[in-house]
């Protein structure tokens, strides 16, 4: 039977990450701040020399950090234990200039795998390429291949996050719909259709750590909206998703509000945070969200004040909620209260980067 759901995708939490003491957050104008949760205090600064951080996406083992740039379209790798780059570059060079956002590198750390566009400026004008499925090669430091990206997925830019099956066959690439793609020959084998997400958008509520911080190779847990074909109420529940078979589940819990931030689990993987916003303007509410992952069931609720744009994370050890971006400071919340307990100071603007937690 043909299933006619429509999905919107939210971000993915940390699933069974260990408990850790440090932060990577991206900060303008081009560094990364390290921030330690015990301290609570910037303890330092890693310079990128490509530019403004616009993602951060950590190996499944969190030895590295792999941050993309807009400055220069850049990519550079960070070694977290000892919190120095270790391999940078960029793709702009002379008439030619890529944009990217976020991406992902293969199981060996060879390849990168993005979705972007490609500018050659000419004698009298600028050549715009179509969306463009890209490899970039770590070692080589430049593009290895391209292929356009098929007219009915060229609204799929990635914006949602990618992920690689952990034999690097087949890439995710998470935007209005899912749409697989063979690494071999950049072409895509299947879709799930999927909508844009509900409400106000990426812009006015982060989506997390979105797919990047997602630590088990195999499989994502994530927040969807679902509506069903005939009078089309919307839903919203938890997917779980494997990577390597591409078969999905979907556990509707209730009525999908405006709008949902990402998924954050529990280091156990049994306990999940999300925020969720009602409204515009004046009359935006929002509220903390914790579920029972066992069951799929909401276990509270707590309003807390809400900011125009910012993004939403959790501590290493699951205890602790944040709220940051677009200013200078995390409010820290108690998880097992959802009550504010402090603000910490970063004493830089952190950009739409996101967060790494690493250990």
């Amino acid at each position: 039977m043909r299933r006619f759901l429509a999905f919107a995708a939210a971000t993915l939490g940390l699933a069974g990450a260990a408990p850790a003491k440090e932060l990577f957050l991206g900060s303008y104008p081009d560094q990364l701040l390290i921030f330690d949760e015990g301290a609570g205090a910037v303890t330092g600064r890693i310079k990128l020399a490509s530019g403004l951080p616009t993602s951060m996406q950590l190996s499944p083992d969190g030895k590295r950090i792999y941050v993309t740039t807009i400055t220069t379209s850049g990519i550079e790798v960070i070694d977290t234990a000892t919190k120095r780059v270790i391999n940078q570059f960029s793709l702009n060079d002379g008439p030619t200039r890529w944009r990217f956002w976020g991406g992902v590198p293969d199981p060996t750390g060879r390849f990168f795998y993005t979705v972007g566009t490609k500018f050659e400026k000419g004698i009298d004008r600028y050549t715009v390429s179509k969306p463009l499925y890209i490899v970039i090669d770590l070692q080589a430091k430049k593009v290895a291949r391209t292929a356009e990206v098929e007219e009915q997925d060229d609204r799929t830019s990635g914006r949602g996050g990618f992920k690689i099956s952990p034999d690097g066959r087949f890439l995710y690439n998470f935007g209005e719909k899912v749409v697989i793609v063979d690494t071999a020959t950049l072409k895509a084998v299947e879709r799930i259709e999927l909508a844009k997400p509900e409400g106000l958008g990426l812009e006015e509520v982060g989506f997390g750590t979105q797919l990047e911080n997602q630590r088990d190779p195999r499989r994502l847990v994530a927040l969807f909206n679902a509506a069903d074909p005939y009078i089309h109420n919307k839903i919203f529940g938890v997917a779980r998703f494997d990577l390597t078979t591409r078969a999905f589940d979907f556990t509707p819990i209730g009525p999908a509000p405006d709008a949902m931030a990402g998924l954050q689990l529990s280091p156990d993987g049994n306990i999940a945070y999300t925020v969720v916003t009602n409204g515009k303007l004046g009359n935006k509410r929002c509220e903390f969200w914790r579920f029972d992952m066992k069951t799929n069931a909401v276990q509270g609720k707590a309003e807390f004040q809400c900011r125009s744009r910012f993004r939403f994370g959790l501590s290493g050890d699951g205890s602790k909620l944040y709220i940051y971006g677009a200013s200078y400071d995390v409010e820290v919340y108690d998880a097992a209260t959802l009550k504010r307990e402090k603000v910490w100071d970063l004493g830089a603007d952190t950009t739409g980067a996101g967060m790494v937690i690493a250990g």
